[in-house]
């Protein structure tokens, strides 16, 4: 039996290229199982098969909304029984913040011979447990669909407004996001107002169950798990934990922007409060409001009026860390 599978989706942007390498690499290579997906509907078919395998470690290849719906079906659908393989990210897709919380960076390929490397060892001391976060409508036949990173208000707009405005222009990743940047200060910022910029965010009602509850208009607002997000490290590190969700809003007014933006530029974020800028940890965040629209992983969720949307962290999952 392989030691790895890898489960590829073709249609990942950063698949394009590498694809066929990847491929090859593969065919040449008895200790890597490897199954295309056209599209995330094929997953449960794919981890199925993949399971009669036995792997010790799966790997996804994909962009993150691969990665989030491989890791709903890997836990909801019960193919390894109650023994599920641990799973490494390749770093792919556009903004890959999964695969970068668990230390793989640079070449896709390089990143997948490493991890064949790692799995003809012992891979304990490898491991790190990362809850995920579940997502539903809170009613009691929702379809719960599990992430790492949901982003809301004013910055689900941005992250929209980037996939269908900036990325068709064909730019590089890094200058994509830079431009999206200085298209949402200059719309929440200044107030600017223009079809080529983001659309403003309606007003949203946000409940974190045992800290409180937020009401009104936000320029950004975080939920994650992931550890090495570069804004919440800072946020985890400065309190005490009291729940498994990292929460972040921050209030769709100029003055709060600023205080956010200089608090990350000086390292300050988390260390005293500050008006406007809301920083906690729970175990559960409930997201109301008309057309409150979320993005977890790159896919779009939309909270309606008596349906709300229900975050809340599951059990630690085992995932395999590529940094020393």
């Amino acid at each position: 039996m392989a030691n790895v599978a890898l489960l590829s989706n073709p249609n990942s942007t950063g698949n394009r290229a590498i694809l066929p390498e990847v491929r090859s690499y593969c065919v040449k290579n008895s200790d890597v199982f490897h199954y295309e997906v056209d599209d995330v509907d094929e997953i449960t078919k794919a981890l199925q098969t993949i399971a009669k395998v036995k792997p010790k470690v799966l790997v996804i290849n994909g962009g993150d909304g691969t990665v989030q719906a491989a890791l709903t079906e890997l836990h909801q659908g019960g193919h390894f029984g109650k023994n599920p393989p641990p799973v490494a990210v390749l770093p792919n897709g556009k903004t890959n913040l999964i695969a970068l919380d668990l230390g793989a960076e640079g070449n896709p390929l390089k990143a997948l011979e490493r991890i064949v490397e790692m799995a003809k060892h012992d891979l304990h001391e490898h491991l790190v447990d990362r809850e995920l976060i579940a997502l539903s409508d809170g009613s009691k036949n929702s379809k719960v669909v599990l992430g790492m990173f949901v982003g809301g208000a004013g910055l689900s707009e941005f992250i929209l407004y980037c996939r269908h405005k900036i990325y068709p222009l064909g730019l590089p990743n890094a200058a994509s996001h830079v431009l999206t940047v200085f298209a949402a200060l200059a719309s929440v910022l200044f107030g600017i107002r223009a079809k080529f910029l983001p659309n403003r965010p309606s007003p949203i009602s946000i409940s974190l169950i045992k800290n409180g509850q937020y009401q009104g208009n936000f320029a950004i607002l975080i939920v994650t798990t992931l550890e090495k997000l570069l804004l919440m490290r800072r946020v985890s590190r400065a309190r005490e934990k009291r729940g498994r969700l990292q929460f972040m809003a921050i209030d769709q007014k100029p003055t709060a922007l600023l205080r956010f933006i200089f608090s990350v530029l000086f390292g300050r974020l988390g260390k005293t409060a500050q008006k406007g800028i809301h920083l906690e940890q729970g175990d559960m965040v409930r997201i109301e409001g008309k057309n409150s629209n979320v993005v977890m992983d790159g896919e779009l969720f939309l909270a309606k009026e008596g349906r709300p949307i229900i975050l809340k962290s599951t059990k630690p999952v085992s995932f395999l860390r590529l940094a020393a």
